[in-house]
């Protein structure tokens, strides 16, 4: 992504780390950046081979971004629907049961949603991510400990493990009529639980997010904000991963006065 420099100084940025209490006596750090949607705008990247994040951003001058979707283990393609700007990338199809109910981000101009993918046209024009699940609709939590409404436990062939099962580090996206929200937390540490995706959904209808979608998490899971690695990546012995793991795709936000000149 090639980007020219913002006419002003970027708008301000609510950013917090939270410590947040679970069952059980445990706990898990989650950190949060909010983004008045009237200021920032945000674009779908597809990277041409997998890298952290952090890295990619300090190269492409990026100060704010979350890892974007799902990526088949070692060396990738991106698994689901990728689009940038309407031109599909790379990227190995969701198992054909599942693929028209699993939840995309998509992001037109202005416009921002999250909803299934039968919601989109087959060929849409404007950036798609497919990942998911669907975590929050309507401001309630679309998914329980113990449902899979979008087929990820019984599709977990596509991944190294069920993300359905147990606490992970977890990284997602919500919106509401006035903001974006990404948060990512740690995990996979005798002081860090992780989060279950029912934990997850809840703790962003708490926060108030309308609509919310989970994306690639565990080692995978990386938030960055005014250029600096927010979270603690881990791999799932609990190794640390400095910099992050390489990734295949990305949401990043973009001041709304800033132009964008080419997308990757």
């Amino acid at each position: 992504m090639s980007l020219a420099a913002p006419a002003t100084a970027p708008p301000p940025v609510e950013r917090a780390t939270l410590r947040v209490p679970l069952a059980g006596g445990l706990a898990v750090t989650v950190h949060l950046a909010v983004y008045p949607r009237a200021a920032w705008r945000l674009r779908v990247v597809a990277f041409p081979r997998l890298v952290p994040l952090a890295a990619w951003c300090d190269r492409a001058g990026i100060a704010h971004a979350i890892t974007g979707g799902f990526f088949l283990t070692p060396d990738g393609p991106a698994l689901g629907d990728l689009c940038v700007a309407g031109v599909p990338r790379p990227s190995t199809p969701v198992d054909p049961r599942f693929a028209a109910v699993r939840a995309c981000l998509w992001a037109d101009g202005d416009a921002l949603a999250i909803g299934a993918r039968d919601a989109l046209p087959p060929s849409p024009t404007c950036d798609v991510l497919q990942a998911g699940p669907r975590l929050v609709a309507g401001g309630r939590p679309a998914v329980h400990d113990g449902d899979d409404p979008e087929g990820f436990s019984a599709g977990r062939h596509q991944f190294d493990s069920d993300i359905t099962d147990g606490r992970h580090p977890r990284a997602a996206i919500g919106v509401d009529g006035g903001r974006v929200i990404l948060l990512a937390s740690d995990g996979r540490a005798d002081d860090e639980a992780g989060l279950t995706l029912g934990e997850l959904a809840a703790l962003l209808a708490h926060l108030g997010a309308e609509d919310a979608l989970n994306l690639d998490g565990g080692g995978s899971a990386a938030l960055v904000t005014d250029g600096a690695l927010r979270n603690r990546p881990r791999e799932a012995d609990g190794r640390d991963i400095p910099g992050g793991r390489p990734i295949a795709s990305a949401l990043v936000l973009l001041p709304a006065d800033q132009p964008e000149s080419a997308a990757a």
